[in-house]
């Protein structure tokens, strides 16, 4: 896969883990970054419990992303009937699908969970995720923390690979 130059999906996940890594700039810098109004409300969910050199300025975060979108009811709605199973997955996933599902333009997403990939093997969408490493390493980002394994090529392809068997494709 070439460097995307569409929109990049981005869930809480994500936002944290490059925030972890110290790589949130070199990513919102090298591509047009985006998610749902749930994620960025997870991100400020559990502060008392992360070390205050970790907490995410809502502020900052909004300004750094491309787009923030909305996803109501009405959308919700919509995702649940194009595909039950995304009432498997956290809020922030679940609304980032809905907003995807109604989007037929070029987007990546990348949210390194199970059960975001059993979504989109069943839908046969997994052209569409990606995963941090390799946005990172696209843009010369190589920090000096680890990244966390679900947020590497080898815990993708293997995802992948076990989604695509169990769906038949």
């Amino acid at each position: 896969m070439t460097k995307h130059y569409g929109p990049v999906f981005v869930d809480t996940n994500t936002i944290l883990e490059c925030h972890r890594i110290h790589g949130w700039k070199a990513l919102t810098g090298g591509y047009k970054v985006s998610t749902v109004e749930k994620c960025v409300e997870e991100t400020q969910n559990g502060l008392q419990n992360r070390d205050p050199l970790d907490w995410i300025n809502e502020q900052e975060l909004r300004t750094s992303l491309q787009a923030v979108h909305a996803v109501d009811d009405s959308k919700r709605a919509a995702g649940y009937i194009f595909e039950p199973h995304i009432m498997m997955l956290d809020h922030g996933e679940r609304d980032l699908w809905c907003f995807l599902f109604d989007h037929p333009e070029a987007w990546i997403v990348c949210s390194p969970d199970s059960a975001t990939y059993e979504v989109a093997c069943r839908k046969k969408m997994t052209d569409r995720l990606v995963f941090l490493e390799k946005l990172l390493e696209e843009v010369g980002f190589s920090g000096r923390k680890e990244l966390r394994a679900n947020y590497k090529k080898q815990w993708h392809d293997q995802t992948v690979a076990e989604g695509r068997t169990r769906h038949g494709f």
